[in-house]
């Protein structure tokens, strides 16, 4: 989501005609960091980065003379950013980009400019379409909604980024056919809650039938208006560019309905991968967390994708230490990761953020050592089972995409898989060359830690 906000500041200062993004900062004589709130750790990462900016402020013959911090931060911040950093000169949120080139005017004549207004509306859509991509990848990020409904009590995200709107699919579609035009073969649909996508035009013709959502999930808002739906998009554009191969992130369990399961195994240009974030395997914590599923619904969601689509990549998010998290909480996280067997996992000790409604109800009364202890345990589970799970994949045909040179051999070319896994697969003899972006047809013969080695199907 950063990676597509930079694009997006990039795209809207380049268009601007004034500014021009240059290679390193230390070309530069504006530095805008794109920044996330959603731990601790991310916040502090920033105040370390900014500390090097200031610096080269400091030296003699630098041109760096205007520093701002954009995106989450700025808006859980505000002006507390300038108080703690009297050199910031900007500060933006993340609904205001289109406005930065009025705040930088403002920077430059020496004033502090600040805009953190959320917007129920802003979509920046045709912004989107003129976003600075990476010349050099054959990869993209499209953002087809911004905001959350969700109010997990543990999420920032809601109070940064706003409510959920959805672009329209004209927009969406506009931006991808210029990216297949520029030669992109792999596009990323990004959202806070991508899946539940719902773009409605048209109020006074709305559709009569229910949302489904996955069984066994409480919905815990319900859209007033029924429009064009995740499944419906998803659907039109991997039909209309098939070519590009489709991934999306990062869902949430709850708007995983068969149409959307039966639609990704059916389209060989939709990535048989799947994001399920998971943040708890107890029931009890997941009440607490507001997640709107318990334990069992989520095991039952597990078996039910694996078997509409055979073979398909999990991945998840979990945290270690929520509130209330008992040591019997914890040992039932580790027994889901043993019973599921993801290929990937995004595991974090938990880190409470003002604003949240955990914040309001909740103390957080986990100790850090207890906290990180679980964290550990989680790890150490989830490289086991991992690779038992990569082993499944020996023997097994994939699509793979070429993504450059392997990093530990000139002789050997790296790329994800469908499943979103790493492969490595020897370069072929000559005169046949395979190039970034190349589609490779390949068998899987072995693994090593977490890279699948393969061979072409030629």
């Amino acid at each position: 989501m950063n990676v597509n906000d930079g694009e997006l500041v990039a795209g809207i200062l380049s268009k601007n005609g004034q500014y021009e993004q240059v290679k390193s900062p230390m070309e530069a004589n504006i530095a805008l960091l794109m920044t996330c709130s959603i731990r601790e750790s991310a916040e502090e990462k920033i105040w370390n980065r900014l500390e090097v900016l200031a610096s080269m402020q400091k030296k003699e013959n630098r041109q760096l003379s205007v520093i701002g911090v954009l995106g989450c931060m700025a808006e859980r911040l505000k002006l507390k950013v300038f108080e703690r950093k009297q050199y910031i000169n900007v500060v933006c949120g993340p609904d205001s980009y289109r406005h930065l080139p009025l705040l930088l005017e403002s920077a430059f004549k020496g004033e502090k400019a600040v805009d953190v207004d959320l917007s129920m509306h802003e979509t920046y859509e045709e912004e989107l379409i003129d976003s600075v991509r990476n010349p050099l990848s054959k990869s993209a990020f499209v953002s087809i909604m911004r905001g959350c409904n969700n109010m997990c009590t543990f999420c920032i995200v809601p109070f940064t980024r706003g409510r959920e709107r959805s672009r329209s699919p004209e927009s969406i579609e506009k931006e991808i056919q210029v990216l297949s035009e520029k030669g992109i073969k792999e596009v990323t649909l990004l959202g806070q809650n991508v899946n539940s996508y719902n773009y409605v035009d048209d109020k006074e013709q709305l559709k009569e039938e229910p949302i489904e959502y996955s069984e066994g999930f409480r919905p815990l808002f319900k859209p007033r208006y029924h429009g064009v739906r995740f499944t419906n998009l998803l659907d039109s554009l991997s039909a209309k560019y098939p070519a590009i191969r489709f991934r999306f992130t990062s869902p949430h369990p709850r708007e995983f309905p068969e149409d959307l399961l039966y639609l990704v195994n059916s389209r060989p240009n939709i990535a048989r991968h799947i994001h399920l974030p998971l943040q708890s395997g107890s029931s009890a914590v997941l009440e607490r967390m507001r997640r709107g599923y318990t334990r069992e619904a989520y095991l039952d969601l597990v078996s039910k994708i694996r078997s509409i689509i055979p073979g398909v990549g999990l991945s998840t998010d979990v945290m270690a230490g929520f509130c209330g998290e008992t040591e019997e909480d914890h040992l039932q996280t580790i027994d889901v990761f043993e019973m599921v067997g993801f290929d990937m996992a995004y595991m974090y000790a938990y880190s409470m953020r003002e604003k949240t409604a955990a914040y309001r109800r909740y103390d957080d009364d986990v100790p850090d050592e207890v906290k990180h202890r679980r964290l550990s345990e989680i790890i150490e589970v989830f490289k086991k089972q991992s690779a038992n799970r990569l082993d499944t994949y020996v023997g097994t045909k994939t699509v793979v995409m070429i993504e450059g040179d392997s990093k530990r051999s000139a002789l050997h070319l790296s790329g994800r898989s469908s499943e979103n896994n790493v492969v490595v697969i020897p370069k072929p003899p000559e005169p046949l060359v395979f190039n970034v972006g190349d589609f490779v047809r390949a068998r899987i013969i072995s693994r090593k830690g977490s890279t699948l080695l393969g061979e072409a199907l030629i």
